[in-house]
C-alpha cells in the first residue's frame, strides 16, 4: 500500500504518452489524406443540385 500512489501517477503519465502518440497518429493521417477527403467533398458538393 506504501507504492500506490507512485503507480496511480506512473498509470497517468502512461495515458497521457499514449494519448499524445494517437494524437499525432491522427494529425499524421489528417496531413496525409486530407486533400483527398477535402476533394471528394467537393466532388460530392458540386454533383448536388
Amino acid at each position: 500500500m506504501l507504492f500506490a500512489p507512485k503507480e496511480r501517477g506512473q498509470g497517468l503519465v502512461e495515458y497521457a504518452i499514449i494519448l499524445v502518440l494517437v494524437a499525432l497518429v491522427v494529425i499524421a493521417i489528417v496531413r496525409l489524406l486530407g486533400p483527398k477527403i477535402g476533394n471528394t467533398f467537393s466532388s460530392i458538393n458540386d454533383s448536388l443540385p
